[in-house]
């Protein structure tokens, strides 16, 4: 089961999500989704899935290369739900929890987790430098 801070209704925008990690051994279908140091943010479902959404950045974008970016990217499809095959319904055992987005801000509440995630996937350079990231409003974003 998720925590009690993953909202079970898909934000709008500027409300808050959460974001994820791979749990160490996801279903083979999550684990054939994420890669690339993916964006993980979503919510849950009343039969106690969740719903994340995803940038992966298979595309090589440069302005997705840094995680948050990514996590930013699929905060915005996300709240406005917008068409994506970036998004997965799971049991919730296959993610952990390693933070909160809202609108422009994100909060790491687990540094070491994401950190481990952004190294299994040799991308450990996009990690952010510290929990707290604000990356201006929305409109000041060119990726979005």
């Amino acid at each position: 089961m998720f925590g009690k801070d993953v909202p079970i209704y898909r934000p709008g925008p500027n409300e808050r999500a959460a974001v994820f990690v791979p749990h160490n051994a996801p279903d083979q279908a999550v684990r054939d989704l994420l890669r690339n140091g993916s964006g993980m943010v979503g919510f849950g479902n009343p039969d106690g899935t969740l719903t994340v959404y995803f940038e992966n950045n298979k595309f090589n974008d440069s302005s997705l290369q840094r995680w948050q970016d990514k996590c930013f990217k699929a905060y915005d499809r996300m709240t406005k739900g917008a068409p994506t095959v970036n998004k997965v319904t799971a049991d919730s055992g296959n993610f952990v929890q390693v933070g909160l987005i809202e609108g422009h801000e994100i909060l790491v509440t687990d540094m070491a987790l994401l950190h481990r995630w952004l190294e299994r996937c040799g991308v450990m350079d996009s990690a952010p430098e510290q929990a707290q990231i604000n990356a201006g409003p929305p409109e000041k974003r060119k990726h979005l």
